[in-house]
């Protein structure tokens, strides 16, 4: 393996490393299939990494709703990925690493922000849709809308406790945020900003009844949205969160860090904005310092001019253009009674790509701190990172390097990075 490879892959296992100290590990059981039958196997607790004291404790005495934890931060992932789909940065998971997301969340940034969030109201969510559905002894339905009915319409069905779910997230999700530091308390205002998000967003649901749907009676019960409106909500919140600098205080248990707004113009930020304190990456090109994959062959709107376009989320590089062919349900019609039947067409498609960065150093052949060479770049030289599968795979080709005819490359697998 080329030295400038060997140190990539050692700074990628450095950087995983580095973060586990202060890291949601938790949030890793999201991606294991043997988490979801904690319910019959209590003592798979144990097995959950990164669990603090306090959650191991909670895991065993709530066993039942232990896969709706885990639910509710797969939940809160997919939401992320795609309401960041179009951006720079796009919720990128890493499938064999206890650091879900990588060095990303190392910094008290935007990001870091919302994914807090997001898996907060997740965990609320989840937990409060389980509950409603019965699959708990130990919640249910809420039993505190009973009282006198609207205007036509009565209490009935299953009202959703959002109350109860949201009590979940506070004491499993907060349970490892208690140290007197800034991002204590970064990610404990986010992530209480999830969940007032989740109770915010409850309302009456109903359902007619009377003959030919005539709606002479409604049943209606107090209802959790659909979690994609959470998810445009909070990705809002995270286009506007508030930036906050760090202030020590002395108190009698020593120093203690908390967050003020850096702005005094500005309006404080209440409890359902989203705040942070340190500046996101560019996430223009791979850097495993900052856990960044770059927008090499991400695929952009060449018609916006918004992150999403290729101007922005290909960072001025340009972008490659290919057409695809796509098979599509075309010429449906409807059959009485009652089926649809339809034609398969072939469509052409123009796919837009953002190109890599295409520098001498790429290759390692310049004179810089990442060469392991002192020659100059021969012209041709690039550096190509693509996907196969859940794979990343690197490939170097250097012009015609000394002695070598036809040109040098290599070509190296960067196992764990997936997208």
């Amino acid at each position: 393996m080329e030295p400038h490879l060997l140190g990539l892959l050692l700074g990628l296992l450095l950087c995983g490393t580095r973060v586990l100290a202060g890291y949601p590990i938790w949030w890793s059981l999201a991606l294991g299939q043997q988490y979801t039958s904690l319910g019959s196997q209590p003592l798979l607790c144990g097995s959950i990494p990164g669990l603090v004291p306090k959650q191991l404790r909670f895991c065993r005495n709530y066993i039942e709703i232990m896969p709706s934890v885990a639910e509710g931060v797969k939940l809160g992932i997919q939401e992320c990925q795609h309401q960041f789909r179009g951006r720079r940065w796009n919720c990128t998971t890493i499938d064999d690493s206890l650091a879900i997301f990588g060095p990303v969340l190392d910094k008290a940034t935007r990001e870091s922000a919302f994914v807090h969030a997001i898996a907060s109201a997740g965990v609320a969510f989840a937990v409060t849709r389980s509950c409603a559905e019965g699959t708990s002894t130990i919640c249910g339905c809420d039993s505190h809308h009973k009282g006198p009915p609207g205007e036509g319409w009565k209490w009935g069905g299953c009202s959703e406790d959002a109350d109860f779910g949201v009590l979940v997230s506070r004491e499993f999700a907060d349970a490892r945020e208690n140290r007197p530091d800034a991002r204590s308390a970064m990610n404990k205002h986010n992530n209480e900003a999830g969940r007032t998000t989740i109770l915010d967003h409850m309302h009456l649901k109903c359902k007619c009844h009377g003959l030919s749907g005539s709606c002479e009676v409604k049943t209606c019960w107090w209802a959790q949205p659909d979690f994609r409106a959470i998810g445009d909500f909070l990705k809002d919140k995270y286009d506007s969160a508030s930036e906050m600098v760090v202030e020590k205080h002395r108190e009698s248990r020593g120093w203690v860090e908390t967050l003020r707004a850096k702005y005094a113009l500005f309006k404080p930020p209440t409890e359902r904005d989203l705040v942070y304190y340190e500046n996101s990456p560019n996430f223009c090109e791979p850097n495993p310092e900052t856990g960044s994959f770059g927008t090499r062959d991400r695929t952009c709107n060449v018609t916006s001019h918004g992150i999403d376009g290729c101007d922005l989320l290909c960072c001025g590089r340009g972008h490659n253009t290919r057409t695809e062919k796509r098979k599509e349900k075309c010429h449906c019609i409807f059959h009485w009674c009652c089926y649809v039947s339809c034609q398969e067409c072939i469509r052409i498609y123009d796919v837009h790509t953002c190109k890599a960065l295409v520098t001498g150093e790429a290759c390692g052949w310049a004179d810089s701190p990442k060469s392991y060479g002192k020659q100059d770049p021969e012209p041709g030289s690039a550096l190509s990172i693509r996907q196969q599968g859940i794979r990343t795979v690197a490939r170097c080709t250097c012009g015609k390097l000394p002695g070598s005819n036809p040109p040098a490359a290599w070509e190296a697998s960067l196992p764990f990075l997936s997208s």
